[in-house]
């Protein structure tokens, strides 16, 4: 499966970029890179802490710009960072944007050593019309055994 693949991402320090781009390597979808309007700070503290006041309040941020359309996705990864454990408030937007119905999405994230937390879960309760598959994860950006990992992954999902 080559087409109607989106691959959306929010990524703060450029991990989730890493393993977007290493799914876009091997399903040739389309990368879409998820802009809040306002970007966040690049001091690691103060975005933690406007992370876990977003994510405490359920505060969606505006995004700079959406895909122009649905339609052509039948597929649709989902990418972010692990904060709080759950997703960033940008993917959030995303997802409360996006029409994600009868959609198959795929969930994956970089984490800093948390691991997943609640992440897939909250994504199976925000999109109650799409199919989730089961996600996959890496610790920062991966290591040299994440891009045989992702292989192993899609396949087991048949993309």
């Amino acid at each position: 499966m080559k087409n109607g693949i989106l691959i959306a991402y929010y990524s703060w320090s450029g991990n989730t970029r890493e393993i977007a781009k290493l799914i876009k390597k091997e399903t040739g979808g389309t990368l879409f890179e998820i802009e809040p309007a306002r970007p966040y700070t690049t001091n690691y503290s103060a975005a933690v802490a406007q992370a876990k006041e977003e994510i405490g309040s359920g505060f969606q941020p505006e995004l700079k710009a959406m895909p122009a359309d649905a339609k052509p996705y039948s597929v649709v990864f989902l990418g972010t960072p692990i904060w709080c454990s759950t997703m960033a408030p940008p993917l959030a937007s995303f997802i409360d944007r996006f029409d994600l119905n009868s959609k198959t999405v795929i969930p994956f994230h970089t984490h800093g050593g948390g691991g997943a937390g609640s992440f897939e879960r909250d994504i199976k309760t925000m999109c109650p019309n799409a199919t989730v598959k089961q996600g996959f994860g890496a610790y920062n950006r991966g290591d040299s055994h994440t891009p045989a990992a992702i292989c192993d992954w899609l396949r087991s999902m048949g993309i």
